[in-house]
């Protein structure tokens, strides 16, 4: 922070949890934007995260940045005990509930990987009880394959692309566009947050 960075990322596979580091780092700075690079999708419900993002802005001030990824085989199955497959819709379905709850819109999706409250139970569909500072906390999605980097120009803010060459970029954000062209989105102000 005291030398001008714009944010500070926290990572997570089978050690640390990103949460707790971002907290810590929220709580020793004032102006730095904290984010996740990324929160494993496996290892939290979809309201979990979006409990865990609000929490973070409100403690940071409003500086959550809410990076998601979906991890792959060895760490959802072996290390969560959650299956990995489908993992487009199930994104896709995950950061539709996220935006859901951090609106403080009342949780309920009928989806092919996610179906909020459950029919059979006694449950009943919530919301957030607690607000984020931000309006919209911004949420990134981690993508290495086109059809996952085509889905975060279509319903992300931003793309964490991993084991990245910075002279493919121009190529991959063609796929970025595409997604965006899905659904009729401008890509202005969409941020990349390369790891090179």
């Amino acid at each position: 922070e005291r030398l001008g960075y714009d944010s500070v990322w926290a990572a997570e596979a089978y050690g640390s949890d990103a949460a707790t580091v971002l907290a810590w780092l929220a709580a020793g700075t004032s102006t730095i934007r904290i984010a996740s690079a990324v929160f494993q999708m496996p290892a939290r419900s979809a309201a979990m995260t979006a409990m865990t993002a609000a929490t973070l802005d409100q403690l940071s001030g409003g500086r959550m940045v809410l990076g998601l990824g979906s991890s792959g085989p060895q760490v959802a199955e072996g290390w969560h005990g959650q299956p990995f497959a489908h993992q487009l819709q199930r994104t896709r379905e995950y950061v539709a509930v996220v935006r859901m709850a951090l609106a403080r819109e009342r949780v309920a999706i009928d989806g092919e990987t996610l179906t909020l409250p459950l029919a059979a139970g006694p449950g009943k569909s919530l919301k957030l009880t607690i607000a984020p500072v931000q309006a919209r906390i911004p949420i990134f999605l981690a993508a290495i394959g086109p059809n996952n980097t085509r889905l975060a120009g279509e319903i992300a803010d931003g793309w964490i692309p991993i084991l990245l060459s910075p002279e493919h970029l121009t190529a991959l954000r063609g796929l970025l566009e595409e997604g965006a062209a899905r659904v009729a989105r401008s890509l202005e102000g969409f941020q990349i947050a390369a790891q090179v």
